[in-house]
């Protein structure tokens, strides 16, 4: 009975558990996550093709950045036939958000 007054309790405020912060903040743990999370920003349905050629960088490379952080819920992705477009999630433009809190003014 205790569980599940925690999770109601949880669901109400809507905060976030330490846990699931930590799962964002390894998602964003690299200049270069931070630099595709800018990029899906401006350039909504991105593919990774567009990623790479964007940020002059390689495919795998790309790729293995975009699986965690969509693994940490900041990118959601689209399947287009062949083609993987990549958004925003509501939590990612929230963090990205975040981080535009650290520019000096």
């Amino acid at each position: 009975m205790r569980i599940l007054w925690y999770y109601v309790d949880n669901m109400k405020s809507k905060k976030k558990t330490p846990k699931q912060l930590e799962r964002y903040f390894k998602g964003v743990a690299n200049h270069r996550r931070i630099e595709i999370l800018k990029l899906i920003l401006k350039a909504e349905g991105i593919t990774v093709d567009g990623i790479c050629q964007n940020l002059n960088a390689n495919f795998k490379t790309i790729s293995e950045h975009i699986r965690r952080l969509v693994q940490a819920g900041l990118v959601n992705k689209k399947y287009r036939g062949r083609q993987v477009q990549h958004y925003l999630s509501p939590y990612g433009r929230k963090f990205l958000k975040f981080m535009d809190s650290f520019d000096e003014k």
